[in-house]
């Protein structure tokens, strides 16, 4: 094996989802300095992250609608045939 290519360490790590105050403990190598102690007393990596399935739209069923009618009669006005 090539070295210096491979990942370090492969550990546990707590995913957080600040916007929705939803974590979650997996295994990954992702690097991070920041610590935090989780539900089982142990302490871990934590990695913040900005979206996640909890507060996700396609996962929440709560999408919010851009107002495209607005921006199709501005494309028209400046780009439309006349």
């Amino acid at each position: 094996m090539k070295e210096g290519i491979h990942p370090e360490q492969y550990r546990p790590v707590v995913f957080r989802d600040r916007n929705a105050g939803f974590s979650f403990l997996t295994k990954s190598t992702v690097r991070t300095d920041e610590t935090v102690e989780w539900e089982d007393g142990n302490e871990y990596p934590v990695y913040n992250v900005e979206i996640s399935s909890a507060s996700h739209p396609f996962y929440t069923g709560k999408q919010t609608f851009v107002d495209a009618s607005g921006r199709v009669d501005r494309f028209n006005k400046r780009y439309g045939r006349k």
